[in-house]
């Protein structure tokens, strides 16, 4: 059995808003309201969910760059959920972070040379030759190569696949064990897209990496993930193994987002395929009920608009938070 890396027990994340007259009304988003979820060393997950849902908040939760609300966060039998700034400085150097954006991610007066350095001397590395040694062998890792054409170019002069392999590279130089990917994809063409996350399992099996990949995507995660967790509404409503998930959903969201990925089949494209109506609930105020049940198709009146469904393992590693199974 491997050994666990990672332990998330009822994580919270509010965001205080001010309203009224100078500001004196104050209300919460519920960015993040009562997560699980466990990682072991050298696994990949993936939070899957729509836009808004809360699953960059929990990443950054996860990686205490956000303070959190309530709950625990355990890391290799450490509890860390409220530890100092500096306290963490050793968490840092253990995780590392691939955002969204690249171009926005990378600062543009410093070199590429000068972008990796950093890490190393903010965590005490002080032999100029040894700080070279890592730069150079984390581009080549990344595929930036050769290395003497990109190690004194600076973001702007990147294509954004190549600044998105220099995000990784900053986030592996020190090499964590955990790996936090935000939408690493999501901004870059469909034709570099599979070589990111071809190059970031390449990565996560050589390193032994822990990764949490998030996307709101779900034909993604196929290349990627051993375990899917679905995020709507900042709770986690369906996990289990990504192949039992992409075979068998079994809560309407899941469903909805699989309804929602293209089919290259040209055979179906008369066909309308059920996708659930209307919005998300405001996470200032969220029902007290299911989450998604003003736009679920399969509600049941009385039920699942009036009580919160527990979660249930309704197969072995298969858990849903939905009433059609409680």
């Amino acid at each position: 059995m491997s050994e666990q890396l990672l332990r998330v027990e009822n994580l919270k994340k509010y965001f205080e808003v001010r309203r009224g007259l100078f500001g004196r009304r104050r209300f919460y988003v519920r960015a993040v309201d009562g997560v699980d979820l466990t990682l072991t060393k050298g696994e990949a997950v993936s939070i899957v969910g729509e836009s808004g849902c809360g699953k960059t908040t929990l990443g950054k939760t996860i990686l205490r760059l956000y303070e959190p609300t309530d709950g625990r966060i355990i890391f290799e039998g450490k509890d860390i959920t409220h530890l100092g700034w500096k306290e963490l400085k050793w968490y840092r150097r253990e995780t590392g972070l691939v955002q969204q954006d690249p171009f926005g991610a990378l600062p543009p007066f410093m070199t590429v040379k000068r972008i990796l350095e950093e890490p190393l001397i903010i965590h005490g590395f002080k032999d100029k030759r040894e700080r070279e040694e890592r730069i150079y062998k984390v581009l080549e890792r990344v595929r930036l190569t050769p290395v003497e054409d990109f190690i004194s170019k600076y973001p702007h002069m990147l294509s954004g696949g190549q600044q998105q392999r220099l995000v990784i590279a900053r986030s592996i130089i020190l090499e964590p064990k955990l790996i936090v990917a935000d939408e690493p994809v999501s901004m870059l063409d469909a034709s570099v897209r599979v070589e990111i996350l071809k190059l970031l399992q390449d990565l996560q099996k050589s390193y032994n990496l822990s990764v949490i990949y998030i996307t709101h995507d779900l034909s993604t995660t196929k290349y990627f993930s051993e375990r899917i967790f679905i995020m709507y509404a900042a709770h986690i409503v369906e996990s289990a193994g990504t192949r039992e998930i992409l075979r068998n959903p079994m809560h309407p969201y899941t469903k909805a987002l699989l309804n929602v990925i293209p089919d290259p089949d040209p055979s179906n494209r008369f066909t309308i395929k059920e996708v659930p109506t209307g919005e998300p609930p405001n996470l200032i105020d969220p029902p007290p009920s299911c989450r998604f049940h003003p736009r679920c198709p399969s509600v049941v009146k009385g039920l699942c608009d009036v009580k919160e469904p527990p979660m249930i393992e309704v197969d072995k590693g298969h858990y849903v938070k939905c009433w059609l199974y409680g």
